[in-house]
């Protein structure tokens, strides 16, 4: 498995006339349930726990656009700005256990896959395709988190977009996987369950799936654009035929 710190472009073993090379995953709320920190310790956090978990999300995202939006000197990777949102959110709750912000914090290395995350990874090899991680996470995030999740040996490269110092939906940040896997975009299907991600991949020249958990409405027109919504992941190498 090739990382983001590799010097040169790791080149995919090309299948020719194969129209999509490799599949490329959002990890957070795609592979990696985001809300699963919170569930091991739910108890401990009593009626608040699902208010602080969706806080947490929202906030973690929010400090890193605007760091990315306040430019390079701002920068700082996803790690930290996962632990800034969890104070600020335990603050705002009122939670004063430092205990429970590290078990909190730890947790979120070691988030938990969804369901059908292991066998869908396995299907998609199985059909000659490859895998790859596009990510706002740090290096130690994404290591910590698929060698824990037992995934490693089923993602072929994970790249963390401290490569670019800068956050989805950068364009940069797409155009570092198609330098780093060596294709164009055309080649590769990107999934997340992030429309914004979607959106922004879609406009690099990615094929795009957007993974719709919670069946929200459509947002940014993908709909219109032909991009797939799929309830979960099970049916994705499916799309592959």
């Amino acid at each position: 498995m090739s990382s983001q710190t590799a010097s040169e472009p790791w080149r995919l073993r090309q299948k020719p006339g194969r129209e999509v090379e490799v599949v490329v995953f959002d990890a957070y709320g795609t592979l990696l349930d985001v809300h699963s920190a919170v569930a091991r310790h739910a108890a401990r956090l009593g009626e608040a726990a699902e208010a602080v978990s969706r806080e947490w999300r929202q906030k973690q995202l929010e400090y890193a656009w605007v760091r990315s939006l306040t430019g390079p000197s701002r920068h700082r990777d996803f790690w930290t700005c996962t632990a800034d949102a969890l104070r600020f959110v335990c603050a705002r709750h009122g939670i004063a256990d430092e205990g429970l912000f590290a078990d909190l914090l730890d947790a979120y290395r070691l988030l938990s896959p969804y369901p059908e995350v292991p066998a869908m990874l396995r299907a998609v090899r199985a059909r000659g395709v490859q895998t790859a991680v596009l990510s706002n996470g740090s290096p130690m995030m994404l290591a910590d988190a698929f060698g824990n999740a037992g995934l490693s040996t089923q993602i072929d490269a994970l790249l963390s977009v401290e490569a670019v110092g800068v956050f989805k939906p950068d364009a940069r940040v797409y155009a570092l996987a198609e330098r780093r896997l060596g294709l164009p975009a055309r080649r590769m299907m990107f999934v997340s369950a992030n429309p914004w991600d979607s959106q922004a991949a879609h406009a690099a020249g990615f094929r795009c799936v957007r993974v719709n958990r919670m069946a929200a409405p459509d947002e940014y027109g993908l709909a219109d654009l032909g991009v797939p919504s799929l309830p979960d992941l099970t049916s994705l190498p499916e799309l592959l035929n």
